[in-house]
C-alpha cells in the first residue's frame, strides 16, 4: 500500500475542523478517513510553529536545514 501525501491546504483545513468548527478528533479522522494520530499529530505541528508547519515535500524547516548544513560540513 502507498503512503498517502496531503498538501498543506487539506492539513491546515482539518485542523480548522477541529480548532475553529469544535469537530472533535475521533470524528473528524473518521469523515477525513485519517488515522486519530495522523490528525493530533497536525494539530501539535501547527500549535508549536505555525509559520513552519508543513513545509511541503523537499522544503525542509530553518533549523532542519542548519542541521543538515552543518552535517554536509562536517562529512566534508
Amino acid at each position: 500500500m502507498q503512503r498517502r501525501k496531503f498538501s498543506r491546504e487539506f492539513k491546515l483545513e482539518a485542523v480548522r475542523l477541529i480548532k475553529d468548527r469544535g469537530v472533535a478528533v475521533a470524528q473528524a479522522a473518521r469523515d477525513l478517513d485519517l488515522h486519530e494520530n495522523v490528525l493530533r499529530k497536525w494539530v501539535r505541528e501547527l500549535s508549536t510553529d505555525p509559520q513552519h508547519a508543513f513545509p511541503g515535500h523537499g522544503q525542509m524547516k530553518p533549523e532542519q536545514q542548519e542541521i543538515d548544513r552543518r552535517a554536509r560540513k562536517w562529512r566534508s
